[in-house]
């Protein structure tokens, strides 16, 4: 069974007396207001925070986050399969959750072997990330 995606009309293209959607002004104001307010918390954090800490469930925490990101990559990898624009939506997660899986890794190795396996292990993840990010941007730019 073969499954295939309609194709979707131009985003121009409005039934015959439709009323285009007013633009969402607030949005960008929040998204704004919500950047702006992290600059203080950021340094509040580096100020409060302890060096070291005991985390409970640490394993859970990465197994979790792994599933997540082969979570993602089998949904973008089926997405993209059949031609869905979404995969594009599901890349983007995946380069970030990527990024952030390479960046924990690396500033939570200890001293030593365990930090240059993590800085090892950082350069597939990182390409990884690149090409989620460029399926992301190649099927928008094809829309466009």
């Amino acid at each position: 069974m073969t499954v295939r995606t309609m194709p979707r009309p131009p985003r121009t293209a409005r039934p015959p007396g439709a009323r285009a959607r007013p633009r969402t002004s607030w949005t960008p104001r929040v998204l704004g207001a919500v950047a702006a307010g992290m600059v203080p918390w950021v340094f509040v954090l580096g100020r409060s925070l302890p060096e070291t800490t005991q985390v409970r469930h640490w394993p859970a925490v990465w197994i979790g986050l792994d599933l997540t990101m082969a979570l993602g990559c089998a949904t973008t990898a089926c997405l993209a399969h059949h031609g869905d624009d979404r995969a594009r939506l599901s890349a983007s997660a995946v380069a970030a959750l990527v990024v952030m899986d390479a960046w924990f890794d690396v500033l939570t190795a200890q001293a030593g072997a365990e930090f240059t396996q993590a800085l090892v292990c950082a350069v597939p993840e990182l390409a990884l990330a690149g090409l989620c990010t460029w399926l992301a941007l190649r099927n928008a730019e094809r829309e466009s």
